[in-house]
């Protein structure tokens, strides 16, 4: 559990997204909040239920990425889908529970990196005698040590990488993809595990280069070192109390005065989430799952509709509400100047690994973020993501001959930007189709 201050969450979000101070605020106590619930009473802490939110604001603006950055700032199983999937042509109801399943894969997987890395010493250590021993069975014979000490030295240099060796390696059982369709994960499982008893996993020699049988020894040491069980538990333990789903385009499923046709779909929708968002228990592979406190963050850009057009059960269960704004002008030169990722550092970074040097002057990144915010007003708005299709019409020319430039510099200042955005500045049907 993360025991960073809602202070330090909102100075990590900083490095990332600019601006959305308020929904920024928002997660950040929302987290605070869970580390506050496991110091409760245990008769407590299992009555203080998460404090669901609904992000408004248009596509562009940070949403979905202050999501994401809030769950790799405190180690959560995270997962993001979009709610128009389950008003597709076909839709179960059950469907609404394979979110909270994908999200116990994935709490797998995050904690199985943990312990693999906490063992990744001893595995590496086995995994080369075991390599060394295909190169050279051990023997008594004093001259074969220090041959084998030979080996183990050339091996660490990557001497021996092109040499190949026979490695024994296991087959899996047939695996089912028609039953691991939405609906029937429960039946592909069930099958799956017959389908093991059925066929006994084999092994069988297989040549390979020393670096793939390195990998695939040290993958071997590496899961005889961890125990399943505990990851399985540390992991429905972290789902079901740090989890977080994100559920996008939440306004979608919205009904309004003027879309009678679809109102049921939509509203039925709502009904089969309401169910997961209020507390209930998902049957998985690895047991069943409590979703009482996973915390739930909504989005979407509320055009056409607004969050009261949900059905009431739906809104009480996300009482906060964070409503971001639009970017400008100034927040795109922000983007491109401030954050760790930024597309400038992106882009100087990727061109200098042709030697290729580009330096941005402050009135370019200027020009490229007015032109950004004049693309978005006069055709639809699409927030910061309008700058990576600016960016690449200004570079292309850059990127596909840097392999003859090397060892220039290429300064990209106002006059630059200028004339590689001229034609669709002057061109509106143009600009529309590159833009």
């Amino acid at each position: 559990m993360s025991e960073l201050t809602p202070r330090e969450i909102v100075t990590e979000l900083d490095k990332y997204i600019v601006g959305q101070e308020q929904a920024k605020r928002m997660v950040a106590i929302a987290v605070r909040n869970r580390w506050r619930r496991q110091r409760l009473s245990p008769e407590l802490r299992e009555e203080v239920a998460p404090r669901n939110i609904i992000m408004m604001g248009p596509t562009g603006v940070g949403k979905t990425e202050i999501a994401r950055r809030l769950a790799k700032l405190c180690h959560a199983p995270f997962i993001k889908v979009e709610a128009t999937k389950y008003t597709e042509v076909g839709y179960v109801g059950r469907d609404v529970e394979s979110m909270i399943r994908d999200l116990m894969e994935i709490g797998i997987s995050l904690v199985r990196e943990e312990e693999t890395a906490k063992v990744r010493q001893r595995a590496e250590a086995a995994a080369e005698e075991r390599l060394l021993d295909l190169l050279l069975p051990p023997s008594g014979h004093e001259s074969r040590e220090g041959t084998r000490e030979k080996l183990r030295t050339l091996f660490r240099q990557g001497h021996l990488d092109d040499r190949e060796v026979e490695v024994e390696v296991r087959e899996q059982a047939p695996q089912i993809g028609m039953l691991s369709m939405p609906g029937m994960e429960q039946m592909g499982n069930q099958m799956q595990d017959a389908l093991g008893r059925f066929f006994p996993e084999r092994k069988h020699k297989k040549r390979m280069k020393i670096g793939a049988a390195w990998q695939h020894l040290l993958e071997d040491e590496s899961s005889r070192l961890v125990d399943n069980d505990k990851i399985t538990d540390i992991a429905r333990e972290r789902v079901e109390q740090m989890g977080i789903v994100f559920i996008d385009e939440i306004d979608k499923l919205a009904s309004t005065s003027s879309q009678h046709s679809s109102d049921i779909s939509r509203e039925g929708v709502q009904r089969d989430l309401l169910p997961i968002v209020e507390g209930s228990t998902v049957n998985t592979k690895h047991g069943m799952i409590r979703t009482d406190h996973i915390l739930f963050i909504a989005a979407g850009a509320f055009h056409m509709s607004k969050p009261s057009d949900l059905i009431p059960e739906l809104q009480g269960r996300f009482p906060l509400r964070a409503e971001l704004e639009a970017l400008g002008a100034e927040e795109f030169y922000r983007i491109l100047t401030e954050p760790d990722n930024a597309l400038t550092r992106q882009y100087e970074a990727l061109l200098g690994t042709e030697n290729v040097s580009v330096s941005f002057t402050d009135d370019g990144l200027r020009e490229i973020a007015a032109f950004a915010q004049e693309v978005n007003t006069r055709q639809e708005n699409i927030g910061a993501r309008r700058l990576h299709t600016i960016m690449e019409k200004i570079l292309s020319d850059i990127s596909f001959d840097a392999p003859e430039r090397a060892g220039e510099t290429v300064l990209v200042d106002k006059n630059y930007v200028a004339e590689h955005l001229r034609d669709v500045r002057e061109d509106v049907e143009l600009s529309k189709y590159i833009l």
